[in-house]
């Protein structure tokens, strides 16, 4: 003989019926673009930093020697900018500029 209460758990719900859509959807391909050479006197220390063998200790020292000297003249100025030697200006020489202010 049973006398307890009997807990019958309700029904599962039932999930809506799942039906393809179509979405209009156009994929271009993506191409990063050099704009030419990067105006060290413009350019801040994270562009400077995306040239080749500048690093972001020797980004931040082109941007304060900047500040503190004024615009560079010319590309060669960079060898004034302590660690960057010939052989770095070679580096970079191709992809650098200096634009009038």
């Amino acid at each position: 003989m049973y006398l307890g209460v009997r807990l019958i758990p309700p029904a599962k719900p039932s999930l809506p019926e799942l039906r393809p859509i179509v979405v209009d959807a156009v994929v271009l391909p993506v191409a990063f673009v050099e704009e030419g050479p990067l105006d060290i006197n413009r350019a801040t220390a994270a562009e400077l930093e995306k040239l080749p063998g500048i690093g972001p200790a020797l980004a931040r020292r082109i941007v304060e020697w900047r500040e503190i000297h004024g615009p560079f003249r010319s590309v060669e100025d960079l060898l004034q900018v302590p660690g960057i030697g010939p052989k770095t200006l070679e580096g970079i020489r191709d992809k650098i500029t200096v634009m009038p202010p």
